[in-house]
């Protein structure tokens, strides 16, 4: 019985982890990790969610004292594994699952292929120049943001992500993409440079992590909100940097 409710708590801290390292909010682990305790009869179970952390602990007089720390980085959103882990836990309530095949279940979540790169790249293109024409471009200038949001993932994939850090990703990401959409602009292949640059910068912008920030702090999860937004607002800034130093060095050249 001690065995199997140590079991039941790992399954639980395992989903809350991924649920939180794959842009999840902090309402949706708790709630997760509570579905899948309760549901396996474990009353006593507590879990405290930061952004970055989960902190797992149960025990009584008729259950095994379990207390558990796991430390989950920031890092991006990956939707697909989030959803889920939600139809897990929605499974389980349904008693379709032991133990033994959620933690299989888990696992095999974990371990489910993101999307390609060249669909990342694709998706950035297409992405840069739909809100391109949202926000007022021509279709010359919409061609021209999408070859701009492809070279801008090209540079994501294959150089930024290996090397650099997140704000230096975000201020060489906005350089980058501000760059491509100034040459494409003076080729001739756009007429309106200020939105063929907001359609192209579109890819990075972290409106996930930001959405749950506003939301977590909405729920009075103060702490955990306040780092999620502070995360987003630093990319914010560094795409705000990459564009206007790119802005900044044209102008200085054009004196």
């Amino acid at each position: 019985m001690v065995e199997e409710e140590r079991e039941i708590m790992e399954a639980a801290m395992e989903a809350g982890h991924i649920l939180l390292e794959n842009g999840a909010e902090i309402f949706r682990v708790e709630e997760t990790i509570n579905r899948i305790c309760r549901h396996y009869g474990i009353e006593s179970s507590s879990a405290f969610v930061l952004s970055n952390g989960i902190f797992l602990t149960s025990g009584n007089v008729t259950e095994e004292v379990f207390a558990k720390v796991q430390h989950i980085p920031v890092s991006g959103s990956h939707l697909n594994r989030v959803a889920a882990v939600n139809q897990l836990s929605r499974e389980v309530e349904e008693g379709r699952y032991s133990i033994e095949e959620v933690r299989q279940r888990l696992e095999e979540i974990r371990h489910m292929p993101g999307k390609s790169a060249h669909m990342q790249i694709l998706s950035s293109g297409i992405g840069s120049g739909a809100f391109c024409y949202l926000y007022g471009g021509e279709l010359k200038d919409c061609m021209a943001s999408i070859l701009a949001g492809i070279l801008l993932y090209i540079f994501i994939i294959y150089i930024s992500r290996p090397y650099l850090n997140k704000i230096v990703s975000s201020i060489a990401g906005g350089a980058v993409a501000t760059m491509s959409c100034m040459i494409l602009y003076m080729l001739g292949i756009g007429r309106n440079l200020d939105q063929m640059v907001i359609g192209s910068i579109i890819p990075l912008v972290p409106g996930v992590a930001f959405t749950n920030a506003i939301r977590d702090i909405a729920d009075e999860n103060y702490i955990a909100g306040t780092v999620r937004l502070i995360d987003a607002l630093l990319v914010f800034f560094g795409i705000a940097m990459g564009v206007g130093l790119v802005y900044t060095v044209k102008q200085r050249l054009m004196l």
